[in-house]
């Protein structure tokens, strides 16, 4: 029989088995089977719920959006990128952030408007995340947490900081937003043309 830990003395009618203390509880220490980034939940801009499991197997670059920002005129590069790319296995995910001077205050509609009215865009666009603080959404705790930024850094530190990922869902390279899409149809061919994007 295993032995029993009582409290107040052995008063007290709870015991718990002294086994139950080796056990490691959800949150603390190593997670023995770490869920891979196509399992954590994202949200469509239409505000259904979804994994990230319909792109398994894709080369992915994850870029943080707004539309207020001297830097969004990137999202026609993007696009540009993914046309000439998504028939080879290449997916953009954008996920519209308003953390940084407010250059994403708009509705899921004006997010909607701007991809497509302004610039054609044709690739996923989800609803709006926080990428930075104890509630950044976990996407981009695991992008940050495998790929530092500037001077180790993990912060997002501004709009349109892009992450690459491989067809095996490793991140492999964190750009800034001064990095112009265009810069990386290098690193994309690369991952495109190895059987598992490494």
């Amino acid at each position: 029989m295993a032995s029993r830990i009582g409290f107040d003395g052995g008063r007290s009618p709870v015991t718990i088995s002294a086994g139950a203390f080796d056990r490691v509880l959800p949150g603390e220490g190593e997670m023995t089977n770490p869920p891979t980034i196509y399992d954590i939940p994202v949200t469509r801009l239409d505000g259904t719920t979804t994994t990230l499991n319909e792109y398994r197997g894709k080369v992915l670059l994850v870029v943080n959006l707004a539309s207020k920002c001297t830097f969004t005129p990137q999202y026609a590069g993007l696009e540009e990128l993914y046309r000439t790319y998504r028939d080879r296995g290449l997916v953009i995910l954008g996920f519209p952030c308003n953390q940084f001077l407010w250059q994403e205050p708009g509705t899921a509609d004006d997010i909607r408007a701007t991809c497509s009215l302004r610039y054609g865009v044709t690739f996923p666009v989800f609803a709006k995340v926080k990428v930075n603080g104890s509630d950044a959404h976990p996407l981009y705790q695991r992008l940050k947490s495998a790929r530092g930024g500037l001077l180790g850094t993990r912060a997002v530190k501004w709009n349109f900081t892009k992450f690459l990922v491989n067809r095996g869902g490793e991140v492999v390279g964190r750009y800034s937003g001064l990095t112009s899409p265009q810069k990386l149809t290098g690193p994309i061919e690369q991952l495109l043309e190895g059987p598992t994007g490494r």
